[in-house]
């Protein structure tokens, strides 16, 4: 019998949880502190239990204490989105001991510039692993679960990045044009068989700690608007889920009303 490999290596192992036969469940893959956190709370104010992941489970604490504060249900994994063994466990201990997942959300980011001339074959790797290789493994243990129910959602955190690559952002850019590419071939396959699956290019800069430490003339626009909110990005995640497949949407991009493009 093959060794299965644990989900939680670095959190303690959380209680178990009751197979939950009413509340359908969205997993987001990358909740950091923004706009994975944000997608999180989203779908879980609308009733959804929901599983949230990165490789360091303890950072996931407040975010479940939060969900439970406001009603909702969550739990937390720690678990590497570049392993295939621990992403297959992950996925398979939602399907067993929680629900089918109704939503996916990729949202693992993996933006490290560096010139050419400084950049590492291991550090190149490394990103595109994290930005593009997990997105595909992710899907492709979620799609084995979706396509025989015939239903499902799939989300891609997308970048600019992901249309044009820059100055320094080589690696950056490769892993996030390979995501797009990887959306785009399973919205194909995947939509006839019921499946939604959309990519999202978050083009600008969003509300986060590293923006206000390091850029505070840009922050300085939150107060106009003027950078991504985590919760306005959350909720056209909510929006793309919901929409009818008469018209479903593959590709979104979300910029601040002031952002040049």
């Amino acid at each position: 019998m093959d060794k299965q490999p644990p989900v939680a290596r670095n959190a303690p192992a959380p209680a178990p949880v009751a197979r939950n036969a009413s509340a359908p469940v969205a997993l987001v893959v990358g909740a950091g502190e923004s706009t994975g956190s944000a997608v999180a709370r989203r779908f879980a104010r609308e009733g959804y239990f929901t599983c949230v992941t990165r490789r360091n489970g303890d950072k996931l604490a407040p975010l479940v204490a939060q969900i439970e504060a406001d009603g909702g249900r969550a739990r937390a994994f720690a678990s590497d989105a570049r392993d295939e063994e621990q992403v297959a466990a992950l996925v398979r201990e939602i399907e067993e001991g929680i629900g089918p997942i109704e939503v996916a959300v990729f949202n693992v980011g993996a933006n490290v510039p560096a010139s050419i001339l400084e950049e590492t074959p291991r550090k190149y790797r490394k990103v595109w692993e994290l930005g593009a290789y997990g997105g595909f493994l992710v899907a492709r243990e979620v799609a084995l679960r979706m396509v025989p129910r015939g239903s499902g959602t799939m989300l891609f955190t997308g970048a600019t990045a992901s249309l044009r690559g820059g100055a320094g952002f080589a690696a950056f850019a490769g892993a996030k044009h390979s995501l797009r590419a990887l959306a785009q071939s399973l919205a194909r396959e995947l939509g006839p068989k019921g499946i939604h699956v959309a990519h999202v290019v978050i083009d600008g800069a969003i509300d986060t700690a590293f923006i206000r430490d390091n850029f505070p003339e840009r922050y300085a626009l939150r107060e106009c608007d003027g950078i991504l909110r985590p919760e306005a990005i959350a909720e056209n995640y909510w929006w793309l889920h919901k929409q009818p497949r008469s018209a479903w949407t593959f590709e979104m991009d979300l910029r601040p009303w002031c952002e040049r493009w």
